[in-house]
């Protein structure tokens, strides 16, 4: 891991922003400007809550499903094929989301997204678990789990501009963080209160329609600066 991390270092002196920078100074907008029109726009906050979700449901299942698995009578092996599956799947998942983003509304495949993942865990709950079941389970959430950072960042993208993009979109991702932060440490906190996964799962399961609604109205049109030079 130590290796992987330090070829980020060469690797990044390769990288041009050829054809970015005049247009990402086309709107002339400061960093402050972009703040105020993003904070001040609706859609920039349902986009960050539905975030939430994301964070919330990937580290919880990220720490503690094999724990669940263990509990219920299954396998670590079940565990570590279980977590493997969705790394495999999310290949496939993270660069379908971003090839359809370019071709449909983002938002509602955000929505779609987040419906797949809550369905996903009702049925996962509904029938006996076996390890078919689990496998089945984690290859379509695992087709989900970063499906949602190519739309949420064009969506992003798409309204306010790119020239502080990396800014806007890591102040939507600190609520992904901070959903994160629950999702791993709620889980641990209910289950050592009451000796089950289940409420974390009702939780994990109730966001999922939440970030599905929230997604449904955004705009993801370009708004103040960029719907005036646009």
């Amino acid at each position: 891991m130590s290796l992987l991390a330090l070829l980020i270092v060469p690797l990044s002196f390769g990288v041009a922003d050829k054809g970015y920078g005049s247009h990402a100074h086309a709107s002339g907008a400061t960093l402050g400007e972009a703040l105020r029109e993003a904070f001040g726009e609706r859609n920039f906050w349902l986009l960050a809550a539905g975030y939430f979700t994301c964070g919330f449901q990937i580290v919880f299942i990220g720490t503690h499903f094999p724990a669940f698995l263990l509990d219920s009578g299954l396998t670590a092996r079940d565990g570590t094929i279980s977590l493997a599956l969705i790394g495999l799947f999310n290949i496939f998942g993270s660069y379908a989301a971003g090839w359809l983003g370019g071709r449909m509304p983002k938002t509602y495949l955000l929505s779609a997204l987040y419906t797949i993942r809550g369905v996903a865990m009702v049925v996962l709950l509904a029938l006996p678990l076996t390890p078919m079941s689990v496998y089945v389970f984690a290859s379509v959430f695992g087709f989900t789990w970063l499906g949602t950072v190519p739309l949420t960042n064009g969506v992003v993208a798409g309204m306010f501009g790119v020239k502080h993009l990396a800014t806007l979109s890591g102040i939507v991702y600190l609520s992904h963080q901070i959903g994160s932060f629950f999702g791993g440490w709620l889980g641990g906190y209910i289950y050592d209160a009451t000796g089950s996964y289940q409420l974390v799962w009702t939780i994990a399961i109730a966001l999922s329609v939440v970030a599905a609604l929230v997604n449904l109205p955004i705009d993801e049109r370009p708004v103040g600066r960029q719907a005036a030079a646009a």
